[in-house]
């Protein structure tokens, strides 16, 4: 680990700008979609509504959007150059080449932010009310999946830079081991790369040509199935990054050192082989789908138990060492020692302890049979904002505290505040995803401005519907609140005077260092290979299967008439080969069968 004791504006200037930008453009998304939340929950809970009901799916499609890939990417593209350059003590080999993928990224971001927006107004035929999922058979404008794929291949970009800047350090060390940092961001991005090509495919080969009126019919099926071939492992992109966060700095700020390297190494490793190969778990209720699929999917899902439990163990042993280095006793009287004044530390910390949560509700999830019970509820919006909506959010906000000094060379803006943030963050979030799973066990479901049906009334074992709803109201506000408070202490962080007194740029050293790892961890041709094997062995039969059931780029527009008339003229096929005389029989179905498809049509 680098014990640099110069703070990074100063060690690299030039990356500490590009690093700042990224940051920045992730705080505007997340001030952007926090709003956004905030006005969701205010409309379903019918507490405050000043947006019409059909509008709420656009500003659902920006908070999710905004939140979960600009915010959350962003903020990952500047941590993981901090990381690369301050690991291997290099600068990247080409600033203008970086500069180049932040600007793609940015443009990306901006036209899918574009059509987005443009769902208000009526008079701009530019919409994008899809939700996150984007996939058929909901449709956006070309423009919205254009900006998508320019976001992402940005992304692509970056790491390519990431990636030449570790072979020319390996070139110079060639018997060195990849440090620990590094290392995590080329595991991370090997997982990305492998788990965006079904994205980039469903989109590149189906979706945009669909929605370009190039083709006139499309494989929900198919886009689907590609579409979380992708987006169960963004989580993990968006999670590893946290979990990098967990085992570098958490120990360092806790006053201790990292207990294991070759544990960290293992773990993402798991990430890297296990991430891609479970998205069919988020179509456990999808007919077109056979169950023997779903169930692989599933045993691979409840794998991925195994790096969480491991990342557990790990932070917590850590965490301990640096208590008792400042004289913490006891079984668990060493807690009080804990650095919980610092909001670096405690941000962190109950980001852990929310994850941690989340863990157990995302077992449910994985289950095929209790998955039937919370599908498509509120449960599952409880589920995710526990994960990325806290485990990863909260950490990154946090660490904000300690990365805004190094990258401007000013003093942190309130810390008093910045504790306060955090604290407001974790009572919210605690409020609104316990009022979420609860009303997910209700059958209370997500994605709808209107879960107060007329003429039916959903009953609480415990407490009630009311009751719930004041939960997600006071969570909420409380999020939007702590929102406001963590981009005033960036703002006035920035704004502040100069500080000569800052700590280095370094992170945790470690108890169990690189020397105790198994060399083959470091080969990551070998794990790549592996990963991809398992992806094929999971996704090959599937998707086959899928094809030939709807077709590649499925049947006609006019798929559900032409079902429709099929099955009837099945039925009185079928009857006249039971009774060849009941003419009288088989020629109203006939009539009926071509009536209806009329109607639908």
């Amino acid at each position: 680990m680098t014990s640099n004791e110069t703070p990074y504006l100063e060690q690299f200037p030039g990356e500490a700008k590009l690093v700042k930008a990224a940051f920045w453009s992730s705080f505007i998304s997340l001030a952007i979609g926090a709003l956004f939340g905030v006005i969701q929950v205010l409309h379903r809970t019918d507490v405050l509504r000043f947006i019409d009901s059909a509008d709420y799916y656009t500003v659902l499609t920006i908070h999710g959007v905004l939140l979960v890939i600009s915010f959350t990417i962003f903020f990952l593209v500047g941590l993981f150059t901090w990381a690369i350059t301050t690991s291997l003590d290099r600068p990247l080999p080409s600033l203008r080449f970086s500069w180049g993928w932040y600007g793609m990224m940015v443009a990306g971001m901006l036209a899918s932010a574009f059509s987005m927006f443009a769902g208000f107004i009526d008079s701009i035929d530019v919409s994008a009310s899809v939700l996150f999922t984007f996939y058929a058979p909901l449709q956006a404008h070309p423009l919205y999946y254009i900006g998508l794929v320019t976001f992402v291949v940005g992304t692509w970009v970056a790491g390519f830079d990431w990636i030449r800047t570790w072979w020319g350090w390996k070139q110079d060390n060639p018997d060195e081991r990849i440090p620990l940092p590094t290392f995590m961001v080329l595991t991370t991005m090997i997982m990305w790369y492998i788990a965006t090509l079904g994205v980039a495919v469903a989109l590149l080969a189906f979706i945009l040509p669909w929605s370009l009126g190039l083709v006139d019919s499309i494989n929900p099926t198919l886009t689907r199935t590609l579409f979380w071939f992708f987006g169960h492992p963004v989580v993990y992109f968006w999670l590893m990054p946290a979990y990098m966060m967990w085992y570098i700095m958490l120990p360092k700020v806790a006053g201790g050192k990292l207990f294991s390297d070759p544990l960290a190494r293992v773990v993402f490793v798991l990430f890297l082989v296990l991430s891609v190969p479970t998205g069919i778990h988020h179509q456990y209720l999808d007919p077109g789908i056979a169950e023997g699929f779903k169930f692989i999917a599933m045993t691979n899902t409840m794998f991925l138990l195994l790096p969480s439990f491991l990342t557990a163990f790990t932070v917590v042993a850590s965490m301990e060492h640096g208590a008792r280095q400042r004289g913490g006793t006891g079984y668990l009287g060493w807690l009080k020692a804990l650095p919980w004044r610092d909001p670096v530390f405690t941000g962190m910390a109950l980001a852990g302890m929310m994850f941690a949560a989340a863990g157990f509700s995302g077992m449910i999830n994985a289950g095929m049979n209790i998955n039937y019970l919370v599908h498509n509820t509120f449960w599952v919006v409880g589920h995710f904002h526990l994960t990325v909506g806290t485990g990863v959010a909260l950490t990154f906000m946090a660490v904000s505290y300690w990365f805004m000094p190094q990258l401007t060379g000013k003093r942190l803006w309130n810390r008093t505040v910045a504790l306060v943030q955090v604290l407001l963050w974790f009572v919210g979030m605690t409020l609104m995803s316990n009022a979420m799973h609860r009303g997910g066990l209700l059958g209370i479901p997500r994605r709808t401005a209107e879960p107060q049906y007329d003429g039916f009334e959903f009953e609480a074992g415990v407490g009630s519907v009311a009751e719930l709803d004041a939960q997600i109201v006071i969570g909420g506000i409380l999020l939007g609140l702590s929102t406001a408070l963590f981009l005033a202490v960036m703002i006035g962080t920035v704004l502040g005077p100069r500080d000569d007194s800052l700590p280095g740029n370094n992170y945790a050293e470690t108890l169990s260092g690189p020397e105790d790892a198994p060399l083959v961890l470091d080969n990551l041709k070998l794990w790549t290979i592996i990963a991809i094997i398992l992806v094929i062995f999971a996704y090959t039969l599937p998707l086959l299967s899928i094809i030939s059931r709807g077709g590649l780029f499925g049947f006609e527009t006019g798929g559900l008439p032409l079902s429709i008339s099929l099955l009837g003229s099945t039925i009185a096929a079928t009857f006249g080969e039971l009774l060849p005389a009941a003419g009288s029989v088989t020629a109203p179905l006939e009539t009926a069968a071509t009536t209806l498809t009329g109607i639908v049509r």
